[in-house]
């Protein structure tokens, strides 16, 4: 099992999205998020996490997609990228999955306006396909790293 690799799954919009567990700190409800002036448009904002206070990214935001109300199926993924703790808001985290590495494609290559910039490669699980999350694309400019 050593070739499989363990992914969170979450939902943003209809897409299935996959983090790869081991950047993963926790899952967490969604929690009162305090909006911080001149923040990137797609920063909600930050929490208080039993006294640490983590940024919180909207990836709906963060995609260019359309905002919506939160539910009861929103979480906050708590990410440890490079030592940080970042927060990033998806609509819903759905479960854990072990694919093997062999069932994971390269992102297209292709001119056909697909953005790749955030995305690592396409997991296949069955009929499903996962698009693979680049944290280090998605956080770089955010964070000034």
């Amino acid at each position: 099992m050593e070739n499989d690799v363990q992914l969170v799954a979450c939902k943003i919009e209809s897409e299935e999205y996959a983090i790869d567990i081991r950047s993963v700190q926790e899952i967490i409800r969604l929690l009162d998020i305090t909006r911080v002036p001149y923040a990137s448009p797609f920063m909600s904002g930050v929490i208080n996490l039993r006294g640490m206070v983590i940024p919180v990214m909207n990836l709906r935001k963060r995609f260019k997609l359309p905002d919506r109300a939160p539910d009861e199926a929103t979480r906050i993924v708590i990410i440890n990228w490079a030592g940080v703790l970042v927060g990033l808001l998806v609509d819903s985290v759905s479960e854990v999955i072990r694919l093997p590495r062999q069932a994971i494609e390269h992102a297209p290559n292709c001119s056909f306006n697909i953005n790749t910039d955030f995305l690592t490669g396409i997991g296949k699980l069955g009929r499903r396909l996962l698009i693979m999350l680049d944290l280090d694309s998605i956080f770089e400019v955010t964070l000034n790293v």
